[in-house]
C-alpha cells in the first residue's frame, strides 16, 4: 500500500536554461535547451516520493496568479497534490531563473524564495495530517512548518527536516525532528565544521543526522554508530534538484528501510537525477 508523505515549504516555478557558460555583464546568450516546471525544495521531493509509488502532498503557497497554472499542470502530471496555505492571493508566485552549464552539470540560480509568501500557523487545514506516514519540512515557511511538526511530533509521525541552509526559527524545529538531512552548507549558529553541526544537532536531541556533500561520500550518525556512504559515480548533465530528489526518496525509502539503507536508496535516486537535463526527464521512459 501506498504511504501518504506531506512536503511542508516552498513552491516555486522555475525557468530552467542549458548554457555553454552563464553570461557575463552586458552579455546576452543563447540556450541550448530549456524547461519549466515547479519547483522548491519541498516540491521536488514531493515529486520523487510520488514517482516512487507514494502519496505526495504539498504544503506551500501558491495563490491565484494565472502564473499558478503552470505549477499546478505540472504536479498534476507528476500526481503530486497541493495544499494551498493562501489561495486568494493575487500576486506572482516565487520564479526561479536557473542556468546549467553543459560541460559540468553545474547551476546557478535567481530566486526570492518565499520571502515574500509567508504563511501563518492559522492557514492549516485541521485534517493535514490525516492519513499521513511522514512529514518533510524545508525551513521556508517556518511558521507552519513548526505547527505541523509539533501536531505530528504528538502523533508520532516520522519528521524529516531537509537542512540545506540555516534558516532563522529552525531552532524551533529541529528538536521535534527525527532526521536531520544536512547539506555540506548547513552551518547553525557558532558552527563552522561537520562536527560542530552534529554536535549541536545532537544536543538538541536529533536521533538521526546525515549530511550530504555531492560527489562524497554520505557521513551519518545515530546514537549507537556512525559512518560513511560512498554514493554513485555518474557523469552529471544537470545537479539542479538533486538533492531534492534525495529528501523525497529518503522519505519513501525510511517508511521501510533501516537509516543507512534509506540513505544509500536516496543517493541512488539523487545519483540517477544527474544524468538528465532539468527535474522532470530523469522520471521519464
Amino acid at each position: 500500500m501506498p504511504h501518504r508523505g506531506l512536503f511542508v515549504g516552498l513552491v516555486t516555478l522555475d525557468l530552467v536554461y542549458r548554457v555553454d557558460r552563464p553570461p557575463t555583464d552586458n552579455e546576452k546568450i543563447v540556450a541550448s535547451d530549456y524547461t519549466v516546471a515547479a519547483g522548491g525544495p519541498a516540491t521536488n521531493a514531493a515529486v520523487a516520493f510520488s514517482y516512487l509509488g507514494d502519496e505526495a502532498i504539498v504544503l506551500g503557497v501558491l495563490g491565484a496568479h494565472p502564473m499558478t497554472q503552470l505549477i499546478l499542470t505540472d504536479l498534476q502530471r507528476c500526481r503530486v497534490t497541493l495544499a494551498d496555505l493562501d489561495p486568494t492571493r493575487s500576486d506572482s508566485p516565487p520564479v526561479s531563473s536557473i542556468m546549467v552549464t553543459e560541460k559540468t552539470g553545474e547551476r546557478a540560480v535567481v530566486s526570492i524564495n518565499a520571502a515574500k509568501t509567508q504563511a501563518i500557523a492559522s492557514s492549516i487545514s485541521a485534517d493535514s495530517l490525516h492519513n499521513i506516514a511522514v512529514v518533510l519540512i524545508d525551513g521556508h515557511q517556518m511558521e507552519v512548518g513548526r505547527a505541523i511538526a509539533d501536531q505530528a511530533s504528538a502523533q508520532k509521525i516520522s519528521i524529516v527536516i531537509d537542512a540545506g541552509s540555516w534558516k532563522p526559527g529552525f531552532e524551533t524545529v529541529l528538536p521535534l525532528a527525527d532526521y536531520v538531512i544536512c547539506s555540506a552548507n548547513f552551518y547553525p549558529p557558532h558552527c563552522q565544521t561537520a562536527e560542530d553541526v552534529v554536535e549541536y544537532l545532537s544536543a538538541l536531541g536529533v536521533p538521526h543526522v546525515a549530511i550530504t556533500r555531492g560527489q562524497q561520500p554520505i557521513l551519518y550518525w545515530t546514537a549507537t554508530q556512525s559512518g560513511q556512504i560512498d554514493v554513485p559515480t555518474v557523469q552529471a548533465i544537470d545537479t539542479l534538484g538533486a538533492g531534492d530528489f534525495f529528501h523525497g526518496a529518503f522519505c519513501h525509502a525510511i517508511l521501510q528501510e533501516d537509516f543507512r539503507d534509506a540513505l544509500a536508496i536516496a543517493a541512488h535516486v539523487a545519483a540517477q537525477s544527474c544524468q538528465h537535463f532539468g527535474t522532470r526527464r530523469w522520471m521519464e521512459g
